[in-house]
């Protein structure tokens, strides 16, 4: 087992700077937690632009991570440097660093491009998925020609392209599975189907993401 480790390090306070409270600072130590991942998942750090038509992106390069069920690639800020290093045991570590670490947001992306990282590194080894549960008379999902249909009770069926990279499968009418290595994206086309036709609170009907539920409320009583 090899292992991915993205530590964070710890930061003094400025020159001049004053701590009101007399308690300890608590740090937040996701950073340094280690991602752990198999012999069949290969991580490479590229200094190529991770896009060459988006100047959002010109100054930040590429972690590729490929594994059994696909390639992830993310973009690397410039102040994250990451080096790749044999620890101790025959595993080989990731180590990153703030080369400013006074500033409040690189600070923040420590934990964030960790975390990111995992998902990468889950997404193409065991992958993430989203069930969605549709309540209501007449309420069900197909998918037709490439397509998810739904009917919601309206007058027209609603047709929802599928994102590329998305698995999409409706094994019961009134089920939905969503299966994809990008968490984003899975959460993100959930939500969109949800959208149609969201859970209301007095017949408790809807479309519902996973384990969601809803209160139930009592109609105006005369």
């Amino acid at each position: 087992m090899r292992s991915v480790g993205i530590r964070v390090l710890a930061q003094p306070l400025g020159l001049g700077a004053r701590s009101i409270s007399t308690t300890a600072v608590i740090r937040s130590h996701i950073g340094s937690t280690p991602v752990k991942y198999t012999n069949e998942v290969q991580i490479s750090h590229l200094q190529t632009p991770f896009s060459s038509t988006d100047a959002r992106f010109f100054n930040k390069t590429t972690l590729t991570v490929k594994g059994p069920l696909g390639e992830r690639k993310m973009a690397i800020e410039p102040f994250v440097s990451l080096e790749k290093a044999l620890a101790r045991t025959p595993s080989t570590s990731w180590w990153w660093a703030s080369r400013t670490p006074e500033i409040k947001k690189q600070r923040a992306m420590w934990g964030t491009t960790r975390a990111l990282i995992q998902n990468c590194v889950t997404g193409v080894t065991e992958g993430f998925s989203a069930t969605l549960r549709l309540v209501g008379v007449g309420y069900r999902a197909a998918v037709e020609n490439g397509k998810l249909v739904l009917r919601l009770g309206y007058s027209h069926p609603v047709e929802m392209e599928i994102p590329e990279g998305l698995k999409v499968g409706t094994p019961v009418p009134t089920r939905i599975l969503i299966n994809g290595t990008d968490l984003q994206q899975v959460k993100l086309y959930a939500a969109k189907i949800r959208e149609w036709k969201k859970p209301e609170p007095y017949n408790q009907k809807g479309i519902f993401v996973n384990d969601e539920t809803i209160r139930k409320k009592d109609g105006k009583k005369k």
